[in-house]
């Protein structure tokens, strides 16, 4: 385990970073870096950034979909995904589900397509997968911003934890509140549907990504039990609360965004509807 003098000097070496727009060597390549010790040196960055006046409003899953993750040997310990702090700095809600986004300072920036679930009420403990899914007051599409700042993209996965679990922005579209019936279906309705990402090329659009619900722990909505239960076994952190969103991870492969790119998503076999998002 870090001593706390070193989580701490981590931590704001990520934080300066983040805010000059620098790259920095791996973390786990300085020595061993266990997964406690990343979320020890994710829960300083926490501190500090509240400390300043930033308002946490939620939690990102990451490395919820193992088809990509796998491949690229970033996997999560036990099977369970990671997680990080959302902050009211880096979530944004788009009007008409389209808006003009900045990539200032952004390290590597990359975008991927992501369902987001807004908690009305906490889950209880134990609760069941279909409790849980009566916890939801609404779901909607994001497309989330990762950024690294790790030379192409190469690092463990405790790098990326305590790397704000490489969270750049998040962009939510319109939300769908969620009937007593629309619940009782979400786990196989979300892992059953689709989404595409296509970036402009001239007069039209490249698919560049597409791929499916169930590749997200199964579903979005196991991902979100997934997340519970790893909050569970870390006392340093809170429960999930009423009135957070989570991101629950991506259902394609993370692709590089450039200014000057728009991009479009869309779904099928949910009623959500796509983003059109330009970068500057």
């Amino acid at each position: 385990m870090l001593m706390s003098s070193q989580a701490n000097r981590y931590a704001l070496q990520l934080l300066e970073a983040r805010t000059k727009g620098r790259q920095l060597s791996p973390l786990s390549a300085r020595g061993g870096l266990s997964i406690a010790d990343a979320y020890e040196i994710a829960k300083t960055i926490a501190d500090i950034r509240i400390a300043q006046g930033e308002i946490p409003v939620g939690r990102k899953v990451g490395f919820a979909n193992r088809k990509f993750h796998a491949r690229d040997g970033l996997v999560g310990t036990e099977g369970m995904p990671s997680w990080s702090p959302l902050f009211n700095s880096t979530v944004r809600y788009v009007e008409d589900n389209q808006g003009l986004q900045s990539l200032a300072g952004a390290l590597q920036p990359r975008i991927q397509p992501e369902v987001i679930f807004k908690l009305g009420k906490a889950p209880e403990p134990h609760v069941s997968i279909d409790g849980l899914a009566d916890c939801i007051e609404w779901m909607a599409h994001g497309l989330e911003i990762v950024t690294c700042p790790y030379p192409d993209w190469h690092f463990e996965v405790a790098d990326a934890i305590a790397a704000f679990g490489l969270h750049g922005a998040l962009l939510i579209g319109e939300p769908k509140s969620l009937s007593q019936a629309s619940r009782h279906h979400l786990v196989q309705v979300l892992a059953d549907s689709s989404v595409s990402l296509s970036r402009s090329d001239g007069d039209g659009y490249t698919l560049c990504a597409a791929g499916f619900g169930s590749e997200v722990l199964h579903s979005p909505v196991f991902a979100l039990k997934r997340l519970q239960c790893l909050l569970a076994s870390q006392a340093q952190f809170p429960p999930l609360a009423a009135g957070e969103i989570v991101s629950t991870g991506a259902w394609a492969e993370a692709y590089p965004v450039k200014p000057g790119q728009t991009w479009i998503t869309a779904f099928s076999g949910v009623s959500l509807p796509g983003l059109h998002i330009s970068f500057v």
